[in-house]
């Protein structure tokens, strides 16, 4: 890959994270929805039983459909005043509008992550030893990688229609279903739930690398076609 389309992603990476750091929306009102589902279900199921089996699918359930907020509002500050098509029109490689948007996608979920994992910690009591801590870590960066990849792949394919908002979760939620499986078992290896060991874990992130790997490269190469149509 060239070094320019590289500095173009880098670029764009950095001008979409200083948005979202002058907005605060992040830390403003996506961490607070996710940590409220979490608090939601805590209440909803009410026992320490059912919530430690249940903390790594909420974990990730929450992350889903954030994802959904965050990727409409990438496109939406790019489609507000026509930056995505001023960039296509200039030229601009979409290989590296998608690896910029994806980086910065992946970066506000890593965040987002970290405090869904302290929220199932306390509210839920999940436990986590040495070697769950890698296998979690592990997991989170590339669970991140996928959903950010593919969320901007269908990001850009529902920017130019109407009714995005909407469309956006049919497009999306189906496909990212094995991200939340595979997640979901390598974190309830992670956290230890039913006794679950954490070498169990490690094959279902091997089904979240070739997630993230082919939506990598399928959105790189599909992406210029699907925004220019």
């Amino acid at each position: 890959m060239r070094s320019g389309t590289l500095a173009v992603a880098r670029a764009i990476a950095r001008r979409d994270l200083l948005v979202e750091w002058r907005s605060r929306v992040v830390t403003n009102q996506v961490i607070p929805f996710a940590v409220l589902v979490m608090v939601m279900f805590a209440f909803a199921l009410d026992s320490d039983a059912v919530l430690e089996r249940v903390a790594p699918g909420l974990v990730w359930l929450a992350t889903i459909f954030s994802v959904l907020f965050l990727t409409a509002r990438s496109f939406a500050v790019e489609t507000a005043d026509g930056a995505l098509d001023a960039m296509r029109s200039a030229g601009v490689n979409p290989v590296a509008i998608f690896l910029g948007k994806s980086v910065a996608v992946a970066v506000q979920l890593l965040v987002l992550d970290v405090a869904l994992v302290v929220a199932a910690v306390v509210l839920y009591r999940a436990d986590v030893s040495l070697g769950g801590g890698v296998l979690l870590v592990t997991t989170i960066l590339v669970a991140t990688t996928g959903l950010a990849s593919v969320a901007t792949l269908y990001g850009g394919l529902a920017a130019g229609t109407k009714g995005r908002e909407t469309l956006l979760p049919l497009l999306l939620l189906p496909v990212v279903a094995p991200v939340l499986i595979g997640a979901t078992r390598a974190t309830e290896s992670a956290f230890g739930t039913n006794g679950i060991a954490v070498s169990e874990g490690w094959p279902w992130l091997g089904l979240l690398a070739v997630f993230a790997v082919l939506f990598s490269v399928v959105g790189a190469v599909a992406f210029g076609p699907l925004v220019d149509e």
